[in-house]
């Protein structure tokens, strides 16, 4: 967990890579390094052959304690860049030979507190935290480690000797018996060097016994406490190895049974309660709780790893466990949730957030973009994520105990889970629900947010866990709800196993949506009616349709489970780390993502893979699973809609109508199935609210799509080909030719899909929005003016073909020829006085009248509009000026 003093290392378990190297552009090679350094400073001085001549200065030079220690800081920078950079950083030639030689000898002269002349032959804390940032690249790398360089006597002579003890200077020798510690830690994360504690449980079980004096004799001690920390998180790597059985292993390739066995490690939770118990004594203090820094939350980790690690023993008495974890529970659990300085660590956590608070992570004004840092402005302030005074390590490790707790004893469950009541937690879950812009994905943020995501995802579990034992949805079930969609929505490369337990657990489960059971269908409803002013068929009713999506949850949560599948290599290595599965862990870098796991627009995904996969194969699904998935996807998008409208705020509308537009564009069969019909319309519904409609913005780029006129004139094509007068497809055709959008999209319906004209037979009654959207203002455009007329004149566009866009047209047409704008051209003047006589003209005597006589549209009257019975004195003057001296063609007087 994240400390301030070892902010800088990232947490031993949970170390940063960029992994540029996995997507090195093909020319990279060949590239000078000074090119290579704007690119990615790293490779650039790896391309230097930096890393010999290092070793030379080291080797051959016996430079003084400060070049030594830069060289060594050096390196660690190399090593955390990539697994690539790590690998080069092991094998160059006599590099990690003459450090391990140099600077962690096994015997060495006593060295006294202050300045010394000279690092060689003195054991070096910066040297050994080189090798667990190696370590943590990679457990093959940890294995070459410990098997090639001897680190196993070297990490005996370190930590068999409590620091006091090692003749060097107080400071270094307290830092270098945590580092060792902490290498340890690294290597049994991978399962690696359980030998060592057969040789080492003596000296284990004396530091550990003498902790809880540590803890009350004295203020804490930064130092100290990142010792006992480290100590006890070597031993909660040691006991998950323990847990990790031949029957569980027999399951991976390549993988060893553990060395150590649960009789080993099973008397070593009397000692860490202790020390647990010590340090929540100094929970109403917040100076001195602030002084512990890590140690509370690796007391709550090892307890959770000994619970679980007990729990899968095989042949052991159940009754014993549970027992003892309600005794636990009795004595210390229950006891810290009554604490009223626990809420105050739940109040705090806004203030610490970065996803709350991005300025508490944001990047330091020298940071580079080529040079990858975990600094942050103005240093790690105190209120935030990796802060002092930071309440997410603690709360982190509690929750995590919880769920382990929760999950093997549910009887705890009701009692533990109260913690989920907390106000802090809740106002915390609403700052995390509102609307905000994505944070900044820098390296610090990268890593802070991960943290932060893990506990979220930890309480959201937790929540679940309570949601399926209780017979009635809590209270917070919606809140709760909206958190797990905003957490998956959010989650990055690296968390791939949260994305998918939330998939199979939260996100589609019936008990975090309490709306099915308290009146939301018929809410539903309701609001509809109002809003529309009619009711429709029972069967398309809003409030059915989502009755019947609770229904088939189970089956919505298949289809997304399948089209929102995650790479399966990086699925496998997050379950390994974040389920503590030893043989399984590949590495405890991280890559640095530039974006989410998942799309903004994820609940589309379904209809998005189902248009991509009939444009590569135009024969398609099978009409089953096309109906399905297209099914599902649209029932849960109605869902969010309706009930979680928060979930997809990210999603504009106009990206939301392309997705729409997609169902149609699959094949030609598709968008006539009733219930595709039924969801669709719903949905176009909600997008032709009056409180959503303002913020439909066809003109602006769209995520996921090129070019909206492009998909446009492409429906349009798909409309004039297998519609056959369909109103559903029509009203979709026509939403996009509204006034305000960009005139591209009706000169693409009238100059080069005119055809379709005859098959847009939507009633006025049924147009979504209002006629005006498509009247107002007037039509400025003369080369669409013209078509406008051209259509109408060659009864291309007639009132019974397309009713909606004959009025549309109409009230164009009328405007431009009765205007007398002056500031107008004279190519727009001539084109009006030519248009204006070729309607008096006209032997269509309806069309003429309707061109001549048009007041105002009207949805109501069968036409679209309404006439003047005379034109108003001005008209008629300027009619008869352009008209005067011309044949009627027959005409009777129409003024």
């Amino acid at each position: 967990m994240p400390s301030q003093e070892d902010k800088e290392d990232e947490d031993e378990d949970e170390e940063h890579s960029t992994e540029k190297t996995k997507r090195k552009s093909p020319e990279e090679g060949n590239r000078l390094p000074s090119d290579l350094a704007r690119y990615d400073v790293i490779k650039g001085l790896l391309a230097t052959n930096l890393l010999p001549r290092l070793r030379y200065i080291l080797e051959v030079t016996c430079p003084g304690p400060s070049v030594v220690l830069d060289i060594l800081a050096m390196l660690i920078r190399l090593a955390r860049h990539s697994l690539e950079s790590a690998t080069r950083v092991l094998e160059c030639p006599r590099l990690i030979e003459t450090i391990v030689r140099e600077f962690l000898p096994t015997s060495w002269s006593p060295i006294g507190a202050g300045p010394t002349s000279s690092l060689h032959k003195v054991p070096c804390a910066a040297a050994m935290k080189l090798l667990r940032v190696l370590a943590s690249a990679g457990r093959n790398i940890a294995a070459r480690l410990l098997s090639s360089f001897d680190l196993r006597s070297r990490l005996c002579r370190f930590i068999a000797e409590a620091p006091q003890e090692l003749a060097l200077p107080p400071e270094e020798a307290e830092m270098l018996n945590t580092e060792a510690f902490r290498l340890w830690a690294v290597a049994a994360s991978y399962g690696q060097g359980g030998n060592l504690y057969r040789e080492l449980y003596p000296v284990l079980i004396r530091a550990l016994q003498a902790v809880p004096k540590e803890l009350s004799t004295h203020l804490p001690q930064p130092l100290s406490m990142q010792r006992i920390a480290s100590l006890l998180t070597v031993l909660t790597q040691l006991t998950l190895t323990a847990s990790d059985t031949a029957s569980k292993l027999s399951d991976s390739a390549g993988a060893t049974p553990s060395l150590i066995t649960w009789t080993q490690v099973s008397g070593l939770q009397p000692l860490v309660e202790p020390c647990l118990k010590q340090t929540l004594k100094l929970l109403p203090r917040p100076k001195m709780w602030n002084a512990l820094g890590p140690v509370p939350t690796a007391c709550l980790l090892f307890l959770d790893a000994y619970y679980q690690a007990w729990s899968q023993q095989p042949g052991l008495c159940p009754g014993d466990w549970l027992q003892d974890m309600e005794r636990l529970s009795e004595e210390l659990l229950l006891p810290l949730l009554s604490q009223p300085t626990l809420d105050s660590l739940w109040n705090s956590l806004g203030r610490c957030s970065p996803l709350c608070n991005p300025q508490s992570c944001a990047p330091s004004p020298e940071a580079l973009s080529s040079l990858v840092s975990l600094g942050c402005t103005g240093g790690c302030p105190t209120l935030s994520l990796a802060g002092s005074a930071s309440p997410f390590p603690v709360l982190t490790a509690l929750l995590s105990f919880f769920n382990t707790l929760v999950r093997i004893h549910k009887g705890l469950c009701g009692q533990l889970a109260t913690v989920l009541a907390a106000p802090g937690l809740q106002n915390y879950f609403l700052q995390c629900v509102a609307p905000m812009a994505a944070p900044q994905l820098t390296p610090f943020s990268v890593w802070a947010l991960r943290h932060e995501y893990h506990l979220q995802y930890l309480a959201l579990t937790l929540a679940q866990r309570m949601a399926t034992l209780q017979p009635v949805p809590a209270t917070n079930a919606a809140l709760h709800h909206s958190m797990a969609l905003a957490l998956l929505s959010r989650l990055l490369p690296g968390s791939e196993h949260l994305a998918h337990e939330l998939l199979l657990s939260c996100i589609f489960r019936l008990e975090f949506l309490p709306e099915r059971a308290s009146g939301g269908p018929e809410a539903a409803d309701f609001s509809d009616r109002l809003s529309l002013g009619s009711s429709r068929d029972s069967g398309c009713e809003r409030g059915a349709l989502l009755a019947q999506a609770c229904q088939d949850l189970p089956s919505i949560r298949s289809c997304y489970l399948t089209h929102c599948s995650l790479a399966q290599a990086s699925l496998l290595a997050s379950q390994a780390l974040y389920r503590r599965e030893l043989q399984r862990v590949p590495a405890l870098l991280l890559p640095l993502p530039k974006e989410p796991l998942l799309p903004t627009d994820w609940p589309f995904l379904p209809l998005i893979h189902l248009y991509h996969q009939s444009s590569d194969t135009p024969s398609g699904f099978p009409a089953a699973d096309t109906v399905g998935t297209a099914m599902r996807a649209l029932q849960w998008v109605l869902v969010l809609e309706s009930w979680r409208p928060q979930a997809l705020w990210a999603v504009p509308p106009a990206a939301r109508l392309a997705r729409l537009m997609c169902v149609f564009l699959v094949d030609s069969e598709l968008f006539r199935e009733t219930p595709v019909q039924h969801l669709v319309a719903a949905l176009l519904a909600r997008l032709c609210q009056p409180e959503v409609l303002p913020d439909l913005n066809l003109d602006c780029p769209l995520p996921g799509l090129t070019s909206f006129p492009d998909l446009y004139a492409n429906f349009l094509e798909h409309f004039e080909a297998v519609s056959f007068g369909d109103h559903l497809f029509g009203a979709l055709v026509l939403l996009p030719l509204q006034r305000r959008f960009s005139v591209t999209l009706r000169l693409a319906l009238f100059g080069e899909h005119v055809g379709a004209l005859r098959a847009l037979g939507l009633p006025l009654t049924q147009l979504p929005v209002s006629l005006e959207c498509y009247t107002r203002p007037p039509e400025d455009n003369l080369d669409l003016l013209q078509l406008y007329f051209r259509a109408l004149v060659t009864s291309a566009l007639r009132p019974h073909w397309c009713p909606v866009l004959y009025a549309v047209a109409v009230a164009h047409v009328n405007s431009f020829i009765f205007s007398q704008d002056p500031k107008s051209s004279d190519q727009v003047k001539a084109a009006r006085r030519n248009m204006l006589q070729k309607t008096w003209l006209l032997a269509d005597e309806g069309l003429q009248q309707h061109l001549l006589h048009y007041k105002l549209p009207n949805s109501s009257l069968p036409e679209g509009f309404e006439l003047y019975p005379q034109l108003p004195p001005l008209r008629q003057q300027y009619l008869q000026r352009l008209t005067s001296g011309m044949p009627q063609n027959g005409i009777r007087d129409l003024v």
